[in-house]
């Protein structure tokens, strides 16, 4: 399976502002100079994340956006707040041979195998992330 590169910088940028200090804003050039993106590709992204209610914007001169609750904040959260939610894979067979009563055999093995995994994400949190780096003492974000 694969995400979109904007999920990549998105989970980056989610460790690194649950790494600020409470009540510090980081700004987008700072947080885009850290992955080596453009501002305005990384502002798109953050927009995803502040309408998801993961993040905040605060505007001014040391403004810039911190995180929301980090403790709450889980990998899921992030990968449906760029993603969204649409399903990986859609039956688009019509044959009888593929189509039961109980519908497609193989929508039902994928639909299964995507549970697991949005299950496993939905119990993975930003923090513990950041926890493991804070404790390594490595606070840069290219984890």
């Amino acid at each position: 399976m694969k995400y979109s590169k904007a999920t990549n910088y998105a989970l980056h940028t989610m460790i690194y502002l649950t790494l600020t200090p409470k009540g510090k804003s980081i700004g987008v050039e700072t947080l885009a100079k850290m992955q080596n993106l453009s501002s305005t590709y990384l502002s798109k992204i953050l927009t995803k994340l502040v309408k998801a209610g993961l993040i905040e914007s605060n505007p001014g001169v040391n403004g810039g956006y911190s995180i929301v609750s980090p403790q709450d904040i889980t990998f899921l959260d992030v990968i449906y707040a760029i993603e969204g939610k649409a399903t990986l894979f859609n039956c688009s067979m019509e044959h009888d041979e593929f189509i039961k009563n109980d519908g497609c055999l193989i929508e039902n093995v994928m639909f299964e195998a995507e549970k697991k995994m949005r299950d496993t994400l939905k119990q993975s949190y930003i923090i513990d992330i950041a926890r493991q780096i804070k404790s390594t003492k490595k606070n840069d974000i290219n984890c």
